[in-house]
């Protein structure tokens, strides 16, 4: 059987069935939520830009807010045939790219990221059973359905497997 790669952009959500890995590319201050259900081996990935649809004007794109693109990749996959009750969560991401001078809690944006993403998910009962967030360097990230594996590749870090 083959296996499906598809590519997540910036500000998307999929969900998708085994056999399938789910790539996102470049995750700075953005976090890659990824939630799997071990037993019917369904993932999502949302690749989240910011924390709330609320602050935004131009809020109509779902996948982009964690507080819309957790729910909606949650509906997605229950769509697929997961059970809430089984879906669990890795993140990474949410990194301080750029240092300012300023306390503003505007430039916080990597770390507001996490905090909402983690909220959210707590919100849906969901589960972090992994992470690897923060710092000042970018991400890539390989989610595999096979497994729940999160592969998170970084320049100068290597690779680290969640």
């Amino acid at each position: 059987m083959t296996v499906g790669i598809t590519k997540i952009g910036i500000a998307e959500a999929r969900a998708a069935r085994d056999p399938a890995v789910l790539v996102t590319l470049g995750l700075g201050s953005c976090v890659g939520v990824c939630l799997y259900d071990r037993f019917k081996r369904i993932i999502g990935m949302a690749h989240i830009m910011l924390p709330s649809s609320i602050e935004i004007k131009n809020n109509s794109n779902r996948a982009k807010f964690a507080d819309t693109a957790i729910e909606m990749l949650i509906k997605e996959m229950l769509g697929l045939g997961a059970n809430k009750g089984r879906i669990t969560a890795k993140i990474a991401g949410g990194a301080q790219m750029f240092s300012f001078k300023s306390a503003n809690d505007l430039m916080r944006i990597g770390e507001r990221n996490v905090e909402a993403v983690r909220r959210e998910l707590k919100k849906h009962s969901v589960e972090i059973v992994a992470e690897d967030v923060g710092g000042s360097y970018g991400r890539t990230i390989e989610f595999y359905s096979k497994n729940g594996e999160l592969h998170i590749k970084t320049i100068g870090h290597g690779i680290n497997v969640i």
